[in-house]
């Protein structure tokens, strides 16, 4: 699909990735090539992750952030799979801490295979990752890709002590998501930047670029936790959890002290009865919490829109925009 047609449409993800349609190929056997072994476990298990490959949603981010920034060069390539080894890392500690039996509608590696194997696998990414990047002396990417898991594993260790207290602010939920989800967007735009060699400006914009695009993509992920008819989510699995994501933490703001209070009682319950988790569904509503979250997600998105719109007009740079519009029309 052209620039002019990205732009005039609702494009779907599929429509947005035609773009670097050759650039994905490219980098897909980047990154089998980063993770061929010789053990037989491993090998067995790497195959199985390839097999369920994801939407490559932070790939196309460094893909198209480079095209946008100058062009792509094999450093693109580099970065595109170093941002997929860390992410695919990330998601495999996390089933393993979640006790997570399936992802992405298929078993996980802890549940085939056990969480020992599962944390080792995930370890084996992660080296992974670090060798490629200093076989290649990639040492720029290096430092933004190892500041984002710092800042990852700094946001979810404080949304576990917030959820322990349910003690959490507007503000301190603005910070754990920067931290646990918008870094490695942001790593994602500004490894693109880097690999296409574009100037301090440019790469301070996409940094900002991906924070915004973080920001939004991860409240979309919290309002599917009221909208889970859509995307075959248990309704109130955030609850469950005890995380108290945006649309709640407004409500909570918004009703009067005893709404309050009594919400909190059921919230330190877990939502573990079903009409516990309906009533606190009803209540992000009706004190305007998912409105709320929808607009705070179309702020962001309107942001990162406004400072791509500053680069020069490219196929790359629509079809940037139009991901920024998929992130908050997406149903899963």
């Amino acid at each position: 699909m052209t620039g002019a047609a990205l732009a005039a449409s609702h494009p779907t993800l599929r429509d947005i990735q035609a773009v670097v349609k050759d650039d994905l190929a490219e980098f897909r056997r980047s990154f089998r090539g980063a993770v061929q072994e010789e053990s037989d476990l491993l090998t067995t298990i790497l195959r199985y992750i390839l097999r369920r490959k994801g939407k490559r949603v932070r790939p196309t981010l460094v893909l198209l952030s480079a095209r946008v920034c100058g062009g792509v060069t094999d450093a693109s390539f580099r970065a595109a799979t170093l941002v997929e080894l860390l992410h695919t890392a990330t998601l495999v500690h996390d089933d393993v801490v979640d006790e997570s039996e399936t992802r992405r509608g298929a078993f996980s590696i802890n549940a085939l295979w056990g969480n020992k194997v599962a944390v080792l696998v995930g370890d084996y990414f992660l080296s992974r990752g670090l060798q490629l990047a200093l076989a290649h002396d990639d040492t720029e990417m290096l430092h933004i890709l190892s500041n984002a898991v710092r800042r990852m594993a700094q946001g979810e260790l404080m949304q576990v002590k917030k959820a322990r207290s349910l003690d959490l602010d507007e503000s301190a939920y603005f910070r754990i998501i920067a931290d646990k989800t918008a870094s490695l967007i942001a790593a994602c735009t500004v490894c693109g930047a880097v690999s296409a060699s574009a100037g301090s400006k440019a790469k301070a914009q996409m940094n900002a670029v991906g924070e915004h695009l973080g920001l939004a993509f991860q409240i979309r992920d919290d309002l599917f936790d009221y909208e889970s008819h859509r995307v075959g989510k248990p309704v109130g699995s955030d609850l469950q959890k005890k995380l108290v994501t945006l649309p709640l933490i407004h409500a909570l703001d918004q009703c009067e002290p005893m709404r309050r209070r009594a919400m909190l009682r059921i919230l330190r319950r877990g939502g573990r009865r079903a009409n516990d988790r309906q009533a606190v569904l009803a209540f992000a509503s009706e004190y305007g919490g998912l409105d709320y979250a929808r607009a705070k997600m179309a702020e962001h998105v309107h942001a990162a829109q406004s400072l791509l719109g500053t680069f020069e007009e490219s196929p790359a740079r629509t079809a940037m925009i139009s991901l920024a519009q998929y992130i908050i029309t997406r149903r899963h």
